[in-house]
């Protein structure tokens, strides 16, 4: 889809994200995915999921038209137009009716670290309102860990988040997972993926 706004990153993570989710997912159910981006991943995980139904949101107004046109393609069936929500807004989503579902996982690929911090708590606490007694947080991203040597290139774009935005960084794990606690959610497994990411699953 060369006119329609592209993520290689997305691109490269998307196959071994997919693999971990296969891992940890039923056959069937409803994801919500924040800070969704282009909407690739919604595309790619809801062709190779059919069971699941995907509901993609952003914080951003104006990359909504291009999820839509990304999981239109192909005709997928399983995936609801674009919401706008963000994080830190007391009702999800942002615009129209709250959500009267729960859901069985609520996705968030690399937002912690080009967000305020307060974000986080803010995910954890819509994850906790929203999820289904059994439902998974999933997060994917970079992170810092005590204990655990950091990559030079995590190094680096870490201080280029900083520099750009002072409120920006990669997030030390065990500060997410305490914000996830006050919410009422858990650790349950955490995922080495390539390029030096984790994919972290929080339940009840």
């Amino acid at each position: 889809m060369p006119s329609v706004p592209h993520s290689a990153a997305a691109d490269r993570n998307k196959q071994p994200i997919l693999d971990v989710l296969r891992t940890l997912l039923p056959a069937r159910g409803t994801a919500l995915e924040i800070a969704a981006g282009t909407g690739q991943h919604a595309a790619w995980f809801a062709a190779a999921l059919p069971g699941w139904t995907w509901q993609p949101t952003d914080a951003d107004p104006q990359i909504l038209s291009t999820i839509a046109a990304w999981t239109s393609q192909d005709g997928l069936g399983n995936v609801r137009q674009p919401l706008l929500l963000d994080v830190l807004d007391a009702e999800w989503p942002s615009r129209g009716l709250p959500f009267a579902e729960r859901f069985d996982a609520i996705y968030c690929c690399n937002m912690l670290h080009i967000a305020p911090w307060a974000t986080c708590a803010a995910l954890m606490r819509g994850a906790a309102r929203h999820l289904t007694p059994r439902g998974l947080l999933l997060t994917y991203g970079p992170y810092l860990e005590d204990g655990v040597a950091t990559a030079p290139g995590n190094l680096d774009f870490d201080a280029s988040l900083r520099e750009r935005n002072p409120a920006w960084g990669l997030r030390r794990r065990e500060d997410v997972e305490a914000q996830a606690r006050q919410a009422g959610l858990a650790l349950r497994a955490r995922h080495p993926m390539p390029a030096n990411n984790l994919l972290l699953v929080f339940g009840f």
